[in-house]
């Protein structure tokens, strides 16, 4: 009897070594009783950071297809820029109905085999993972849904909770997905130490009881239970509040939330100081579930949407960690070979080549989500903008920094000198600093590998051409990749001032030389070996040498898609007769023009002279030119950028691309046969004109509009009915709910700063309404500034004209909307400021005018004209 016992424990523990991963020395995840994730060796507290990322499934997968791509060359190299981000976590909800037939078979094809080859990659550079076994919902997004015999195709999402054979499909799927056995590991996922747990599903749309909830959870555990799997299993929780004591009560370990703190999907790149939406994130039901402090806290998709700004990312791991969360995940990280278009999710985008800056701003934020400590407070916006041992967010430099004396990162261009630049022993930026002078747009690593050793990564030029973030196309290019060559200037006393270069990417033909001046002239893309002069390494450091989980000469970068020059110009929209113009352009080309100049429209093939501006360039790719005031007259001033190079000439803005972008066209306005009329124009007016905030032009007039809470119906028109009449603008919301706010915002920071010397003279806020009607309920009107803050007053009965007068110095400090609405929507939906910061005209980025709703009941304004005077 003694004997068998002892075979019996043996066996038992040859099967625990064998499922946490063929051998004990492989550290695993386990949730302690507190719902704390540990590691198994150590029992110290795990945190993890990383992405989503799903180039395995649906368009991804698809795009790689269209484009003839080889989808495993596709993943490597993704995954080594991942890897060179310091990501240590991946997850994906994986698309079921692209893995199972009708009956929830698990099908062995090739979207399984990319999933197990892309698991096998994050294994190999100690990338954990969790998988969200199902979507239940199509493949399309954002192309039509391909129908393939998955089940989830039978059943509408927020029934396949509760149908008896949709269950039933779910129970055959789980199992067989966990027990599935990765080929290129040789190792099961429940087997799997890399793999941290798994999610039931991807946002569940529950319309049962309680009790029903509750058995269909206890029924996809028992499927997975009975694969022996042992590692934690998780279960949304953000969605379905109304039966969010169910999910407590299973024996589920981990809870999963998710973050957009600026919506999902505007379509246009949202503009603004967001860091006070990013300040706390409360959990509703946090005191009021009974169990909550005991099932561990995942973000499984988090992303500041449709935003370009690099300062959002460390603040919102600061405060994920603050609200005790332990795995964080960003949605979703673009495969390099499609981020050229943004196709994928439109309101996403990241990707280390094609938004260097907030790759950048992630890396930092890993850094964050690994040495912060869980739960602790780092007080509220703006206090919290510094944070931890060398953190820094700040909107108005649109950056992020990670300054603790060994590692030095910034996501943009800074000032701060590093902490202990004789300690340095990692670098990581875009822009310059006061260690690195650069003029390249890309981002760069530098790191030491041993005294007097350093390797130097350089990614090639990112210019975004095309609002990434309006509806997408293959065919269109929304960021372009340049190989520029530019000067690299070093000061880092490790490695002094004269130290040898050496080329280590295989592609890379630079011959090894020295530099005697601490700088690199002409560097083009790629990895380098920096070696100190007179340091005699203690490694024989090649292009095949390991360091951390990657090899020396690695390096990935995508081919350029721009053939002709592209022009990037926001034209100011109204400056003032008195005062110099300054027009400032990028030109994006694979070489760099000969001369851009500026011709305005009166010039002509049949003048004898015409007169051009040439534009100078500055830095990188931005060329910069100053109109005299003498030459601008009240009215419009209307100018073309013609780029030269060689014979060759391209006129911009062509065709439909007056705002912003523009590829074109061939020619310029003096040659005879030119026909184009485009133009970027500038308003010009007397110093002394009102600054004019809102032009009623049409139904959208630039102005957002939105409600808290979310639901309601809203109708624009616009009313011109009378030819001595301006026309209004209205907008008839109907509420949905009770105590509803509604609000209409616009920009107005770029005309601001073009009138600087009148907004100093401005006391009064001016806006027309229709004179024969009475204002809604709770009209207020005010101003958004660069800090976030709102301030804001009621609106005073108008004139017999329908002017309402607002003197500034009545506005008052008050509530934020945070707005677009965030999801989860049980977060809370106004940043009420703690810290009291005056009122500065100066500041005010948007027009903010917000009234009371009235349930099922329409509230109407009719707006004119918005002025300051």
């Amino acid at each position: 009897m003694k004997r068998l016992f002892i075979l019996t424990s043996i066996c038992l523990l040859f099967a625990f070594v064998n499922i946490q991963g063929k051998s004990s020395s492989t550290p695993y995840i386990y949730i302690d009783g507190n719902g704390v994730m540990r590691w198994s060796d150590t029992r110290q507290e795990a945190s993890f950071f990383g992405v989503n990322y799903t180039l395995p499934f649906a368009h991804a997968y698809r795009a790689l297809g269209y484009l003839g791509l080889d989808r495993k060359a596709a993943i490597d190299k993704d995954v080594y820029h991942i890897t060179r981000l310091g990501l240590n976590a991946y997850r994906i909800h994986l698309w079921d109905v692209e893995l199972t037939d009708e009956q929830g078979n698990l099908l062995e094809n090739e979207h399984l085999d990319l999933m197990d080859y892309l698991i096998a990659k994050l294994k190999e550079r100690n990338i954990h993972i969790v998988i969200t076994a199902q979507t239940n919902f199509g493949n399309g997004y954002p192309e039509r849904n391909i129908q393939t015999g998955g089940f989830s195709y039978k059943y509408d999402k927020c029934d396949v909770h509760s149908h008896p054979e949709a269950i039933t499909a779910q129970e055959t799927y789980l199992h067989n997905l966990v027990k599935h056995i990765n080929p290129y590991t040789g190792i099961a996922y429940k087997d799997d130490p890399s793999i941290v747990g798994f999610e039931i599903n991807n946002e569940p749309c529950h319309s049962g009881t309680k009790e029903e909830v509750k058995a269909y959870i206890n029924r996809m555990l028992e499927a997975i239970h009975r694969t022996g799997n042992r590692k934690p299993v998780f279960y949304n929780v953000s969605h379905n509040e109304y039966v969010v004591e169910a999910y407590y009560e299973t024996a589920i370990q981990g809870t999963t939330y998710q973050w957009y703190p600026i919506g999902l999907v505007s379509g246009q790149t949202q503009q603004g100081n967001f860091l006070p939406y990013i300040d706390r994130y409360d959990i509703s039901f946090a005191d009021k579930v009974k169990g909550f402090h005991k099932k561990a806290r995942l973000i499984y998709e988090f992303d500041p949407a449709d935003i370009m700004y690099s300062y959002m990312y460390p603040a919102m791991a600061r405060t994920f960690r603050m609200a005790g969360f332990q795995w964080v995940t960003q949605f979703a990280y673009d495969p390099m070979d499609i981020a050229y278009a943004n196709t994928e999710y439109q309101t996403h985008f990241l990707n280390l080549a094609y938004t260097p800056h907030k790759a950048i701003s992630i890396k930092i934020a890993a850094e964050a989500a690994r040495h912060l400590r869980r739960g602790e407070s780092y007080g509220s916006y703006p206090q919290d903008t510094l944070f931890g041992d060398g953190f820094r967010v700040s909107y108005t430099e649109n950056l992020s920094e990670l300054n603790n004396g060994r590692k030095y990162y910034y996501s943009n261009n800074t000032h701060s000198l590093p902490r202990n630049a004789s300690q340095l022993m990692s670098i990581a930026g875009c822009g310059s600093s006061p260690v690195v002078h650069y003029e390249g747009t890309g981002a760069y690593f530098i790191d030491c590998l041993e005294a007097g050793v350093w390797r130097l990564e350089v990614m090639p030029d990112a210019v975004t051409v095309s609002d990434p973030f309006a509806k997408p196309s293959l065919a269109k290019e929304v960021v372009s990749i340049i190989y520029g060559c530019w000067d690299m200037a070093l000061q880092i006393p490790d490695l002094g001032e004269s130290f040898t270069l050496t080329a280590l990417n295989k592609e890379n033909q630079r011959k090894e030389e020295t530099v005697k001046d601490g700088v690199i002239r002409n560097l083009q893309p790629g990895v380098y070996l920096l070696k100190r002069k007179n340091c005699t390494p203690k490694q024989n450091w090649t292009t095949d040498s390991r360091w951390n989980s990657i090899r020396l000469g690695e390096f990935a970068a995508p081919s350029p898609h721009t053939t002709d020059y592209k022009v990037i110009h926001n034209p100011a929209q109204v400056t003032e007769a008195d005062r110099d113009l300054t027009i400032l352009a990028q030109v994006v080309g694979n070489t760099s023009p000969d001369s851009v100049i500026i011709y305005t429209d009166k010039v002509s093939f049949w003048n004898d002279h015409n007169p051009s501006i040439k534009m100078k360039r500055i830095s990188g790719y931005s060329y910069q030119a100053t109109i005299p005031a003498a030459e601008l007259q009240e009215g419009c001033f209307k100018y073309n950028i013609i780029v030269c190079r060689g014979d060759s000439t391209r006129t911009y803005p062509a065709g439909n691309s007056v705002k912003g972008f523009s590829s074109g066209i061939k020619g310029n306005p003096l040659d005879w046969d030119y026909i184009a009329d485009s133009y970027w124009t500038t308003r010009i007016v007397a110093p002394d004109s009102p600054i004019q905030l809102l032009s009623v032009t049409d139904t959208h007039s630039g102005i957002e509009a939105y409600t808290l809470p979310e639901w309601n119906d809203l109708k624009r028109t616009l009313i011109d009915f009378s030819p001595i009449e301006k026309p209004l603008l209205r907008f008839a919301f109907t509420s949905k709910g009770e105590k509803t706010h509604h609000f209409l915002r616009k920009s107005i920071q770029d005309v601001l700063k073009e009138r600087k010397g009148k907004l100093k003279s401005c006391t009064t806020l001016c806006i027309r309404v229709n004179r024969h009607k009475n204002l809604p309920e709770g009209f207020y009107a005010g101003f958004i500034t660069s800090d976030g803050y709102t301030y804001k007053t009621i609106c005073s009965t108008p004139s017999p004209e329908g002017i309402i007068r607002i003197p500034l110095k009545k506005l008052h400090q008050a509530d934020t909307a945070l707005l677009p609405i965030a999801y989860p929507t049980f977060l809370k939906q106004y940043f009420h400021p703690e810290t009291d910061i005056p009122f500065q005209m100066e500041k005010a980025e948007k027009l903010e005018l917000s009234l009371l709703g009235k349930d099922k009941t329409e509230s109407i304004i009719e707006l004119g004209e918005i002025w300051l005077e």
